[in-house]
């Protein structure tokens, strides 16, 4: 069966697999990462002063305009991190190494769909246009200066947000249900909604959740053809690489772009691009498969 490897993830969150665990284990992810984030807030500014903690503060929860917001707020995933082990922990008795599977054949799958994915979105960049022309953003030289903190910051986002979603809570739900519509569609209608922003998208919203539920369902076939989070995480941060690195929609994660669009989340003129990231995505999902032998 082609999610035999799944199992491998599974077997450790059969012991425990109520519902009301896993729904108690989501409230205190909710509950460590939030006051992880607040603790941390008061000891910046117990040690560097109230305005070091007030620029954190804006980066994490208001807007991410410069690159120190942005730093700030993707680094504020390790509380997300912190959450997720302390909820698998105390409800379901697993490790962090429960939720991502091996540490090497991880690791040699993170790195083989990487190298993949990075080559196909060289690629797609050079030789198919979107037809919206970027505007520089940062100059070469600040932006290459940046990496050394913008990867490892990115890093952590992906692999937080890929621990939660195709860890914790996929794992959790295969234990619990045998059908993959529900272990693998019941994260997707919750990553979706944690990515509908009407507020900030207007229109484009909606599609936009649509793309974020088909990047949930590619990710998790790739977590259950593999049985580590490895090609998921890797997906992930290909994407969001392009997505706030390289050209980011001006506003809200910006901060660290080279370049960005010259239309905003809400401008009718980015719809065009996000039917052509459903296509990139299941072009990357192929090549990921393919990189793997999966």
């Amino acid at each position: 069966m082609r999610y035999d490897p799944h199992e491998t993830l599974v077997s450790t969150a059969r012991a425990r697999p109520e519902l009301w665990r896993t729904g108690a284990g989501l409230a205190v992810v909710a509950a460590v990462q939030i006051g992880l984030v607040y603790c941390v807030f008061g000891a910046v500014a117990a040690l560097r002063g109230p305005g070091i903690a007030e620029a954190a503060f804006r980066g994490v929860f208001v807007t991410s305009q410069t690159a120190t917001d942005t730093l700030w707020l993707l680094a504020s995933f390790l509380c997300l991190i912190c959450g997720v082990g302390v909820a698998a922990q105390l409800l379901q008795g697993r490790s962090l190494g429960d939720l991502t599977g091996a540490p090497g054949p991880a690791i040699r799958q993170f790195a083989r769909a990487l190298r993949a994915l990075a080559l196909l979105y060289l690629l797609i960049w050079v030789a198919l246009p979107s037809g919206a022309e970027p505007v520089a953003h940062r100059p070469m030289g600040a932006w290459l200066m940046l990496l050394p903190l913008a990867l490892p910051a990115l890093l952590i986002q992906t692999f937080a947000e890929e621990l939660l979603f195709r860890g914790y809570l996929q794992q959790q739900l295969a234990a619990r249900f045998k059908s993959p519509l529900l272990w693998i569609g019941l994260p997707a209608l919750m990553f979706a909604a944690a990515h509908y922003s009407p507020e900030a998208a207007g229109a484009n919203a909606l599609p936009a959740a649509l793309w974020a539920a088909a990047f949930s369902v590619a990710a998790s076939d790739l977590t259950a053809r593999t049985g580590t989070l490895g090609a998921a995480v890797a997906l992930h941060f290909v994407n969001n690489a392009m997505a706030i690195l390289i050209v980011a929609l001006p506003g809200p994660v910006s901060g660290l772009a080279l370049y960005t669009y010259g239309f905003g989340a809400d401008d009718p003129a980015l719809l065009p691009l996000v039917a052509v990231d459903f296509a990139v995505l299941g072009v990357s999902w192929l090549a990921a498969r393919v990189a793997l032998r999966v």
